[in-house]
């Protein structure tokens, strides 16, 4: 049987261990090597990669992209994409999640791995449809999560209801890597069985169930896993690459990564992790295991911003209540999986609530949106009272919410006028205004001229 892997040190494992503050320039020397290792795509764009490098690293994300794109001809290129939500925290129109999935494409992107935080398919849509009207492969992904309303029977009619939206490929998206053996291999068994798609899985090592799972989804079917090259494995990122692929090879899977091309590869990044533990960018703390996702199913990353959000207000004493707390307001909110926004929502109003000595005397404008129904439908029923006392007589929102957002891009390109370069700056600065502004004016003071168009490239996709 034949399993293929998906590389993660550019985009994900850089994001979960050291926030996404790798630049071009220290990867770009391994580019070359990465291109023609044998991975099954190279996960390097989308998630917080575009806001760190106009935030922090005075990049041009599309100009990294390119750069890319251009040192590896042979291998697709993924990125993630929040669906409506694009890289960031609120729904934006249609007109620009298709001018982004199309500008996406066109600098190199093949696969867009496109989910929704409560999935809600309807907030999808656009996205997918635009990945595949240019040509690229849409990978939906499932959110998963664990409640007394989500199971087996509700993830194979989200993947169904996909595969007829006209995805290239399931995803499995275990963001909190709380999906134990058995649930995947029940759930990779059980959707091969549904769906005539490939199956992806992606989780994280934060539990210490990574490695475990992976191993399963493979011996239930799985076509491809997303791994971290070693040295960037570990805690809140994937399970490691090399080990994955000597332990299934010994099983007898059919892989085409070759051990030494990896020893190689994992020798190059290790001064750069190195680096990071030493100027302390990479705090020790986020490789090792946790295990209070189990209880509380708050992922890596939300638990870090609980963390510096009591710190900040000298309640770090309150963590333990504020975990207690975090599942209570999430049956509050209908059971939302805790993922990019939610998470953030979430773990805010649990902290709030804890702070202020009284659950929900202070509810934030996130919360008070998303119970207008502005995010999407719950996967549950939200609380009754709550939703009362936040709406009064109000009826919330039950069409999508994109359908009563009105067009913005050219409106948006007209008011920047020569500040933007490119219809590509154009969707930087709407997607983060002020860090692209910032930008953009540094850039013209250096007298930069950003590049834009399509690399010329051919490359067999192979689902």
């Amino acid at each position: 049987m034949k399993i293929q892997f998906t590389e993660t040190v550019l985009r994900d494992a850089n994001q979960s261990l050291i926030a996404t503050r790798m630049s071009y320039n220290e990867f770009a020397p391994i580019l070359e090597k990465l291109n023609k290792v044998g991975y099954y795509s190279l996960e390097c764009w989308g998630g917080a990669t575009f806001d760190s490098c106009l935030r922090y690293l005075n990049e041009d994300p599309w100009e990294r992209l390119r750069k890319i794109r251009a040192k590896c001809p042979d291998t697709k290129l993924q990125m993630l994409l929040r669906g409506q939500n694009l890289l960031g925290y609120r729904h934006y129109p249609d007109d620009v999640v298709r001018m982004f999935v199309k500008k996406s494409v066109e600098n190199g992107i093949d696969i867009i791995r496109i989910f929704d935080a409560l999935n809600d398919l309807r907030n999808i849509e656009v996205a997918v449809d635009e990945t595949l009207k240019n040509g690229a492969m849409a990978s939906g992904a499932i959110c998963f999560t664990k409640s007394p309303i989500h199971n087996l029977e509700m993830y194979v009619g989200i993947a169904k209801k996909m595969e007829q939206m006209g995805v290239s490929s399931i995803c499995i998206k275990d963001m909190a890597g709380i999906i134990s053996p058995r649930e995947t291999f029940e759930l990779v068994k059980a959707l091969k069985e549904s769906v005539s798609l490939p199956i992806i899985v992606h989780t994280h090592s934060t539990t210490g169930l990574g490695l475990m799972s992976l191993l399963k989804a493979a011996e239930a079917g799985a076509d491809v896993i997303d791994t971290a090259i070693s040295c960037f494995s570990g805690g809140t990122s994937q399970p490691p690459t090399e080990t994955l692929v000597y332990a299934l090879k010994e099983q007898g899977f059919d892989i085409d990564l070759d051990l030494n091309s990896l020893k190689e590869i994992n020798d190059f990044f290790k001064p750069l992790r190195n680096k990071a533990l030493k100027n302390g960018l990479l705090n020790p703390v986020v490789l090792t295991t946790d295990t209070d996702a189990l209880n509380y199913q708050v992922p890596g990353g939300m638990l870090s911003n609980l963390v510096a959000q009591l710190t900040a207000q000298g309640k770090l004493d309150k963590l333990d209540e504020v975990l207690r707390e975090t599942p209570r307001v999430r049956e509050d909110l209908g059971y939302p999986p805790l993922v990019t926004p939610m998470s953030q929502m979430v773990g805010v109003q649990a902290a709030t609530n804890i702070i202020t000595g009284e659950r929900y005397k202070t509810i934030s404008k996130e919360v008070k949106a998303y119970l207008h129904g502005e995010y999407g439908k719950a996967p549950g029923e939200v609380n009754k009272e709550l939703q009362k006392k936040v709406l009064g007589d109000t009826e919330p929102i039950t069409c999508r919410y994109a359908d009563l957002l009105e067009p913005i891009f050219e409106k948006t390109k007209k008011e920047l006028g020569d500040l933007a370069k490119s219809d590509e700056d154009v969707l930087s600065y709407i997607a983060f205004p002020a860090q692209a502004e910032k930008f953009f004016k540094n850039r013209d003071k250096k007298g930069d001229s950003p590049s834009s168009g399509t690399f010329s490239y051919s490359i067999e996709r192979v689902d």
